[in-house]
């Protein structure tokens, strides 16, 4: 028997495709919009969320049987701002640039709809390990989307990744700049991020015709 039993390797597995936050769910997307100019901020941005939601899920559910009712949407914003702080102050010591990129959007994740949707919906009513099942895997099909806008956004609208110039030099003319190629300015629009995000909805549900049903 694997670690997983089918069930809840679900967890994991429903939100990276059929059921992903941000295409499927459209949760999240503020974030997709924002941050998204830059493949590392994605990334980064990415980590935090999987680091917040899958122990956060984990606490909630922790803690399921003893928050009172009338009080739970409060507990769950003490421990996500607490997860939230947490993360800051690791990005303020160890990347204080790219804190300061992510600036006031590493805050905002303490009102991330999938965040407090997935307390609220499954932390609240399953025990610690499925919980953390459920928060990685929403985590990370939240951060597949967003890297994969970063890597087209950052690539077609700077030429670069993670920084690198991976198209050649646009100064001095060379790889696909040799040949006439320029890099498209839009692409580092927020609107722009929009249609990315629209276009992987698309390829999506063109590939798997039961989402259209669906939703």
């Amino acid at each position: 028997m694997g670690l997983l039993s089918k069930k809840d390797s679900k967890l994991i597995l429903d939100p990276l495709a059929d059921n992903n936050p941000i295409t499927i769910q459209v949760l999240g997307i503020c974030s997709a919009l924002a941050i998204t100019a830059e493949l590392k901020a994605s990334i980064v941005m990415s980590i935090s969320v999987l680091f917040v939601l899958g122990l956060g899920n984990v606490v909630i559910s922790l803690m399921r049987n003893i928050i009172p009712s009338k009080i739970r949407i409060i507990v769950q914003l003490v421990v996500v701002a607490t997860l939230v702080i947490i993360v800051d102050l690791v990005l303020k010591a160890f990347s204080y640039e790219l804190s300061k990129t992510l600036s006031v959007f590493v805050g905002l994740i303490i009102t991330n709809c999938i965040i407090m949707g997935r307390f609220e919906a499954f932390a609240l009513g399953n025990g610690p390990w499925r919980s953390f099942l459920d928060g990685v895997g929403n985590a990370a099909g939240y951060g597949i989307i967003l890297v994969m806008v970063g890597f087209f956004r950052e690539l077609l609208g700077s030429g670069t990744l993670l920084g690198f110039k991976v198209l050649g030099d646009p100064i001095e003319k060379t790889g696909l700049y040799a040949l006439g190629y320029e890099n498209n300015g839009f692409m580092l629009l927020s609107p722009m991020a929009l249609i990315v995000v629209g276009i992987i909805i698309w390829v999506q549900r063109t590939k798997n015709k039961a989402l259209v049903e669906d939703h």
